[in-house]
């Protein structure tokens, strides 16, 4: 996709969607809200971004005025050196606000490991995340998402990964901000070994983003994704709704939407689902139409079965 097609794509405006959300998520919600509104994860562009054929501060306009969706989930990839530049992240907040775009969330890679074995490692981790708290709280956004790594038994690592959520977290609490971990690969695509550290944890503001995808433990090993995320939901503050191919019915080949979105919403969880499309046979832009369309077909199926909470 080149940059002008881009550009041309994004003068295509799809109906907006309501908005619903619990705590402070939930201050966003609109007043006629169906069961759950969708969001865009920035990963979904992540080629377009990559190289150089959509700029980063182009992505919340763009999820309005290409896709009509209205919540946003940065990755801070795409502006790694702009967690402190405050003139950046005022253009960026403008851009979104000016479409009527939520900031929802900072997805944060390559910060070090939370649960480093190392106790100054370990420090160093929660101290580099700090900045993107600082830019999510300045955004507007809800969270920061980050990740659980650690090394050890299963029992050492839950430990560690706590310790250095926790003190994590007390950062972001202290600026009206959740810190919310994905399963995101190795051990803590186990559902029940992350559920573990969020009852460690013990933390309000310390939850975890179940992703429908990212259940491989090991080089052919992978976690049941429909058990994983019955386990984490409970402490959901966000959801990837992660696709890669369609059926020719439109639906998910690699995860059942209608038993997942069950499982979500059984939970009682009626906040915001993300988009996040990670396939290679449909372009981007197709491969997220493709996912908005499956779950507002969803949503729509099981909307006389569920209250909007």
């Amino acid at each position: 996709m080149q940059r002008r097609d881009f550009i041309k794509g994004m003068t295509l405006t799809v109906g907006g969607m309501g908005v619903m959300g619990m705590g402070r998520i939930g201050a966003l919600a609109g007043s006629h809200s169906p069961l759950f509104n969708i969001s865009l994860a920035e990963w979904s562009f992540h080629r377009a971004l990559f190289a150089g054929e959509m700029d980063h501060l182009d992505f919340a306009p763009t999820a309005k005025r290409m896709f009509g969706i209205e919540g946003a989930e940065y990755v801070n990839q795409f502006f790694k050196d702009k967690a402190r530049d405050r003139e950046y992240l005022r253009e960026m907040k403008k851009r979104a606000e000016g479409e009527g775009v939520r900031s929802l969330l900072i997805m944060c890679d390559g910060e070090g490991n939370l649960g480093d074995p190392d106790t100054k490692k370990r420090t160093e981790a929660v101290e580099n995340h700090y900045q993107w708290a600082d830019a999510a709280a300045f955004l507007g956004c809800h969270s920061i998402r980050v990740n659980a790594r650690s090394e050890g038994s299963y029992e050492e690592q839950q430990k560690l990964a706590a310790d250095g959520l926790r003190r994590l977290t007390e950062y972001g609490a202290d600026k009206g901000l959740n810190v919310i971990v994905e399963n995101h690969g190795g051990i803590s695509s186990n559902g029940e070994w992350l559920a573990g550290v969020m009852k460690l944890v013990d933390h309000p503001r310390c939850g975890t983003l179940p992703d429908f995808g990212n259940f491989k433990l090991d080089d052919g090993t992978w976690y049941d994704r429909y058990k994983g995320v019955r386990e984490m939901m409970p402490y959901a503050r966000a959801v990837s709704a992660k696709t890669y191919d369609f059926d020719a019915q439109g639906n998910c080949v690699e995860t059942d939407y209608r038993q997942m979105l069950k499982i979500v919403l059984d939970a009682g969880y009626r906040a915001y689902l993300g988009i996040e499309y990670e396939g290679d046979h449909l372009s981007e832009p197709d491969g997220i139409r493709a996912t908005l369309t499956l779950l507002k077909r969803v949503r729509n199926e099981y909307a006389g079965a569920y209250t909007t909470g």
